[in-house]
């Protein structure tokens, strides 16, 4: 043993540690450190094999991405020289993986002649998850270890495999049952007796061959790329990379991957979802919860409703573990809630998601009942009732009678004032807003709404509930539509009076998709059904300010029984058993009506006025949401915007589509809006003091 305690020599094999917390990345320290190890070991003349794993819970979690467009990020040693040092060698070098190979890690670990693993063990390529390409060689190593199609879905999907599975693709040579370097001691003391070893990946004359025509098969995984991930220039470059592990020698495939992941690291696209990367993580830092605030312990949940939301909350909930009561008021209410819960599963089961046991296991989770008294078990319970505040009067009065001390009363209401419904009980601190986007069970949103009166204690132990199913939450204060309803009422709006203006459903939708949203505004008020808006809008139209205009257009075509794809129209008609929307003249002389009445001369609007006017309204809205601290910092409306609402995550949601043109330019065009527009477009006063003071809603200070 060496006086170095990630530095150990067990017989003549040295075991080097990754100690980087909490990933391991390999940033410049770790990289000196690990390159000072291996020179150790290959002077040393005892030592004939080298085993290298990590510190902690994992092998190596990548790069560290901090340092990407820095210049440590290149600093020497850089991984590529640690790598050449490897590969250059005479004795074979084992990397041991557990927990997470991941990025650069698992580039590293591919670089070592052999490969063995844990049980549990997850190896991955994600950087296209953040714009990127692997960047130190994983691109023309993988082909070489698992072949063309499998290196393809994992790089271009960025989804990682399990140590079963890596085995069973060539990618890693044995799974360690036991003691994971004891194991890995033993495999390298095997090889060298096994003399001469295996060459590394690189050597390897060729990947593993495509199975007919190169060119055919990559055409062909292009095509698809260009339908699935229409408008992202990552997934196209990691194609491009694998494409040239079959056309290129070894070294000039890794010169090929240099420069095209370069051209990303470097590109919008990457910075953007950089950004959103590190706005997950600095949503869990919330103001007034301390990082070791106590939590409640949640192990049965009730979901009051059995509607598609409530359904939706249920399953997710069952997914992962926690036993659910589903409660409803009618029998046929239930039972149909219970029927879409054992349809949705069963597609799950159709797709190959999981199995048939899986699902039994997760629908035996959840209990469907009609005694209302089931809350009085509950650690947490989630209403999913109507959206009115006299019904949430109602539930909230019965729930504070019934529940147990301790429990959290949550509401999921998408717009009312959880204030309000807070003082419908005497525990008001145990009252908080959980807001899911739907399907549910599908999308990974929650607003985590504190009130008032919400405790710490509630709000931490909420966020940690959030994370166990899934799920992203992020915080927002109370306010009509908190943070993502709000803004989408003003985009909305634009969209709207665009319509009036000139435009058609179908060139603001073709328009909004262009910019990369996954619909356009009207295409997605039919399949969410303009039935649940007009409510709203009559619930509110007391309270509207009659200076300022509306349009007519969306009530009027209610008025017709047109509520979207459920009543085969909308803003389209749809063909029966079709989603897919057709323009309808009928529409178009509803808007020529509407826009006749209002007095509006239609002329024609370009592409660019459609997405400015709707972006800029969710900009300057945006910036009121942050100068009345309903959200702590701008990136936590970029994750409600992509992950609740499509906004293309390629553009890192609007606050920062706001930073990336410049909030001079930004400011300047809402400026001319208000004069032409009138006083829907009152600037931000944030909008202005940062504009003008040539600061950014990243770094407003």
């Amino acid at each position: 043993m060496t006086t170095d305690s990630n530095y150990a020599i067990h017989g003549s094999t040295a075991v080097i540690y990754l100690d980087n917390p909490p990933v391991n990345s390999l940033g410049h320290a770790l990289r000196v450190q690990l390159d000072a190890h291996l020179r150790a070991a290959i002077d040393d003349p005892s030592v004939d094999s080298v085993v290298i794993t990590g510190r902690g819970k994992l092998f190596c979690g990548g790069a560290d991405v901090k340092a990407f467009n820095t210049p440590m990020s290149r600093a020497e040693p850089s991984s590529r020289s640690i790598i050449a040092r490897i590969e250059a060698g005479t004795m074979p070098v084992v990397a041991a993986i557990h927990g997470n190979a991941l990025g650069l890690g698992l580039e590293f670990a591919m670089s070592c002649h052999y490969r063995v693993a844990s049980p549990g063990a997850r190896l991955g390529l994600p950087e296209v998850k953040l714009g990127l390409l692997p960047g130190g060689g994983g691109t023309q190593r993988l082909p070489r270890l698992v072949g063309a199609q499998a290196a393809l879905r994992m790089i271009t999907t960025g989804d990682a495999v399990d140590s079963r599975e890596a085995l069973e693709l060539g990618l890693i040579d044995e799974l360690i049952e036991g003691d994971l370097v004891e194991g890995a001691v033993a495999f390298a003391r095997r090889i060298v007796s096994q003399a001469p070893h295996r060459v590394t990946s690189r050597m390897r004359a060729e990947p593993v061959d495509t199975e007919g025509s190169t060119t055919a098969f990559f055409a062909a995984q292009r095509a698809v790329l260009e339908r699935d991930r229409r408008g992202l220039a990552a997934p196209r470059e990691c194609l491009a990379c694998v494409e040239a592990a079959y056309r290129l020698p070894f070294d000039e495939g890794m010169a090929f991957e240099r420069e095209r992941f370069d051209v990303l690291v470097n590109s919008v696209e990457s910075k953007a979802m950089r950004h959103l990367f590190f706005a997950e993580r600095a949503a869990a830092r919330v103001e007034g919860v301390a990082p070791d605030t106590a939590q409640r312990p949640i192990r049965h949940v009730a979901v009051l409703g059995a509607g598609t939301m409530g359904g939706g909350i249920a399953m997710s909930f069952a997914s992962a573990g926690f036993q659910v009561s589903l409660i409803e008021s009618k029998p046929e209410a239930l039972e149909r809630g219970l029927g879409n819960i054992r349809k949705n599963y069963a597609s799950t089961v159709s797709k190959g998601r999981l199995s048939q046991a899986d699902v039994d296991a997760r629908i035996a989770r959840i209990g469907g009942t009609l005694d209302f008294q089931a809350v009085a078990q509950a650690d947490l319970v989630i209403e999913a009732v109507f959206e009115d505040m006299a019904v949430k009067k109602e539930v909230f009065e019965k729930l504070d009678a019934a529940c147990k001390p301790g429990a959290v009363l949550a509401t999921n209401t998408s717009r009312l004032d959880v204030n309000t419904i807070a003082s419908f009980t005497r525990r008001q601190q145990d009252v908080i807003g959980l807001h899911f986007f739907s399907p549910a069970n599908v999308m990974r949103l929650v607003e985590v709404v504190r009130g008032q009166a919400t405790s710490p204690e509630v709000i931490a132990t909420c966020l940690s509930v959030v994370r166990k199913i899934g799920k992203l939450p992020v915080v927002v204060g109370v306010c009509d539509g908190f943070v993502g309803n709000r803004m989408v009422s003003h985009y909305a709006r634009e969209a709207e009076f665009l319509l009036e203006e000139g435009a058609t459903p179908q060139q603001v939708d073709r328009a909004l998709q262009d910019f990369g949203l996954a619909m356009g505004r009207f295409a997605m008020t039919d399949l969410a059904g303009l039935d649940i808006g007009w409510a709203s809008r009559k619930r509110l139209a007391p309270t509207r300010p009659a200076h300022l205009r509306y349009s007519k257009v969306a009530d009027r075509i209610c008025e017709m029984g047109r509520f979207g794809q459920k009543t085969g129209a909308g803003y389209y008609r749809y063909e029966s058993g079709s989603r897919t929307p057709i323009p309808d003249p009928e529409i178009d002389a509803v808007i020529a009506a509407c826009a006749a009445e209002a007095g509006i001369e239609r002329r024609p609007i370009s592409d660019e006025e459609i997405v400015e006017r709707t972006m800029y309204a969710l900009i300057n809205e945006g910036a009121k949401i942050l100068e009345e601290g309903v959200v702590q910092r701008a990136s936590d409306i970029d994750l409600i915007y992509v992950n609740g609402y499509g906004f293309p995550a390629r553009r890192g949601g609007p606050m920062f589509l706001a930073d990336t043109i410049g909030l001079a330019k930004v400011y300047a065009r809402i400026c001319q809006f208000h004069a032409t527009h009138g006083e829907w477009w009152k600037p931000s006063a944030l909008l202005q003091r940062l504009a003008e003071g040539g600061k950014t809603f990243a770094k407003p200070e």
